[in-house]
């Protein structure tokens, strides 16, 4: 698998459901006050010049698609949708 110019292959993490002060569980989904998800960097296109393989990072959640290869769930960004690298 490689990725193709400024896009990049990650594995987003798991968010964990949250119970909010009423007792309300919220999966990840339902979570609108967090605009940004991490993830780890997976694969990196070749026009890619910030990024590594293995970085941990900070994307935004509207971003890019899903993809299944080999029967793993990865997402596909742009490098411009990638806000903080850990």
């Amino acid at each position: 698998m490689r990725a193709v110019g400024k896009y990049i292959v990650i594995n987003p993490l798991e968010e964990k459901a949250t119970t909010t002060s009423g007792g309300l569980i919220l999966n990840e989904e339902s979570r609108e006050d967090l605009r940004y998800r991490e993830g780890t960097v997976v694969k990196v296109g070749d026009e890619v010049t910030v990024l590594k393989s293995k970085d941990k990072i900070y994307y935004d959640r509207h971003a890019g698609f899903g993809v299944e290869i080999e029967n793993k769930q990865y997402k596909v960004i742009k490098e411009s949708d990638v806000v903080i690298i850990l």
